[in-house]
Order: C-alpha cells, then structure tokens, then sequence
C-alpha cells in the first residue's frame, strides 16, 4: 500500500499518560509529521494531510534515495534545526513557491528525518497488522543497517519507563513538545487516534498589544498577547480566542477605548512577510494597559507554538511584569 493512500495513526490528547508494563513512552517531536515511501527508485513524502511534500524537503528525498534499501514505508516527523534547537520557524520557511529558495534553505539548514515506526519492509513485507513491539525490533534493525550513519535521519527513542519519558519534558537537548505512550500490543491503524499524547501545560502572564475583530463580526474575535524583553520593547508571542459569547460586548467597547498606535514597540503581528494575508495584517493595536493569564502548552522561537487558553484578566498585575522570562522552559 502507497504512502499516498495512507493517514498516519494518531494521538488522543489526555491529562495523564497512561501506565503500565504493555505501555511504551517516545517524545512528541515538533516538526511536520511524514509518511515516507520508497520503492526504488521513486520517493515520496507525504504529509498527515496526505500532501505531497517533496519538492520542499529535497534534501531528505536525496537521502532516502540512496539508502541501500529499495523497499520500505517509514513514518517520521520532519525537523529543522535553528539557533536554539529545532525551529518549527524554521521548518516552515521550507513551505516556500520557489524552487530555488527551498534548495537554499535545504543547503543552509538541511532536515532531519526522526523515525519512529516502520509499515513495510525492504523484502516488501506490510507490518501494519503487527503489534508495535514487532514493528519496534523491524525499526531497530532498518536503522542499524540501512541508516546509522546518516547525520540527516534519527530513531526516536523509546522506553518502558515513564519517569524516564518525564525526564525527557524538563531536558535543555531535546526540544520536544510532549510525550506520546503507545501500547506495545497494538498494531498500526491509519487515521485513528489509537495513541496518546501529552503535553504540559503552563501559564504567562501577557499585555494584551491588540485584537483582531471576529470574522464578519463588530466583536472582538481575538486578543494578541505580548511580552517585555530586556530593552523594554513589547513582543508579539500569540494570541488567545477562547473568549465567552456573553462578555463580548463590553470588552470589545473596552478595547476600542484603547485603541493606540503602534501598540507593540518590538516584533509585531502581520509584518510583512510571505505569510502574510490581507486578514492577518488586520489588527487594532492598543495601548499597553490591559493584562491576562492564559495557559499554553509550547514554545517556539520565543512565541506560543498554538494558540492559548485564556484564564482570567489580571487587572491586579502592572503590565511591566510581563517578560518574556516567562517563556524559559
């Protein structure tokens, strides 16, 4: 079966990681998940979407390529190392319509390809109806022979162990944004959330920099959050939209009240840029009065990674406290 026609397994989000001696523990990498199919000589990448993602990550269609294997189905996640680690910043930069550019950026910033399951074999034998410990030992032993000595491809690591899995969230080398436990008795079902992820959660206190109105509405749809460096210029770091229906109208008279330029005095939300869109260049800025608490599971390159709860208005907290310290992991 063609990569293409396949939907990566997926994780269901829970409070608590299960335990128990079936469970087994890898990191929840940050990077684009990938289906990667090779039957020789043609190479595919496909993303959980189902996209083709080749012509972005050249260099590790380069890779898999020349691999002695002729034959296998991997599934991995697609990473970018930047300045402090791996950079989902970074990694989206490779999403670019020119050519050129994107083989740049793979010359400058090559990719990584961690893998952590194996679907087909290089003697073209289908694991999917396997259960994870088998798939695990076929991984093992592709990796030794075929991959060990690629700088650009990874095996993700697994443990048995759940405090060891816990100590990877707190570790300064890894980068990761969770942990995913899969059970060693399971086999691989595509699309479904058979696995189980977690994050940590963690709260900040954010000057509320601005807002942005709500699709086809006069209400308020979203606050954008910022945060003070050390030069005292207030950063753009996300946004939190988790706002009740019934408050709406008061806070969005509140907010034009405090509509003033520039609003935020260091990286600003809808700078120009190939990302840009016209509605994300449409924003009110504010005057730096208002802050909130809001919680928030990870951070990349000094911004929330998703978007944020928000928790309460803290009319208590002088907008000055707010600093990016908040973001160290």
């Amino acid at each position: 079966m063609a990569a293409r026609t396949l939907f990566p397994m997926e994780a269901m989000l829970v409070r608590e990681l299960p335990k128990g001696k079936d469970w087994r523990y890898e990191p929840k990498w940050d990077g684009f998940r990938c289906l990667a199919h090779k039957r020789d000589p043609i190479v595919t990448l496909r993303s959980k979407s189902g996209r083709p993602m080749e012509r972005y990550f050249p260099d590790i269609v380069a890779l898999l390529e020349k691999l002695a294997a002729k034959i296998f189905l991997l599934d991995g996640e697609l990473l970018v190392e930047g300045e402090k680690g791996y950079s989902f910043s970074d990694l989206q930069l490779r999403l670019h319509p020119a050519a050129s550019r994107v083989h740049l950026l793979a010359q400058k910033q090559p990719a990584t390809f961690v893998i952590f399951d194996i679907l087909k074999t290089e003697d073209d034998q289908t694991l999917m109806s396997a259960p994870l410990s088998q798939r695990r030992r076929f991984l093992e032993q592709f990796y030794k022979t075929y991959c060990s000595t690629e700088k650009a491809m990874r095996l993700s690591p697994q443990t048995d162990q759940l405090s060891e899995a816990m100590d990877w969230l707190s570790s300064s080398v890894w980068y990761i944004d969770g942990i995913v436990a899969k059970k060693s008795t399971d086999a691989y079902v595509p699309g479904e959330r058979v696995m189980q992820k977690y994050k940590p959660m963690r709260t900040a206190d954010c000057v509320v920099g601005g807002f942005r109105y709500g699709k086809d509405s006069d209400e308020v749809g979203s606050l954008l959050l910022g945060l003070y460096d050390d030069a005292g210029r207030l950063n753009h770091v996300g946004f939190t939209s988790g706002i009740a229906k019934g408050d709406k109208p008061s806070l969005t008279k509140k907010l034009e009240n405090l509509i003033q330029e520039p609003g935020f005095t260091g990286n600003a939300p809808g700078a120009p840029s190939r990302w840009s869109t016209e509605r994300s260049a449409q924003w009110k800025p504010l005057s730096p009065k208002l802050v909130v608490e809001v919680s928030f599971d990870h951070v990349t390159d000094d911004r929330f990674r998703h978007g944020t709860k928000l928790i309460r208005f803290r009319p208590d907290k002088s907008p000055r406290q707010c600093t990016m310290e908040q973001l160290q992991q």
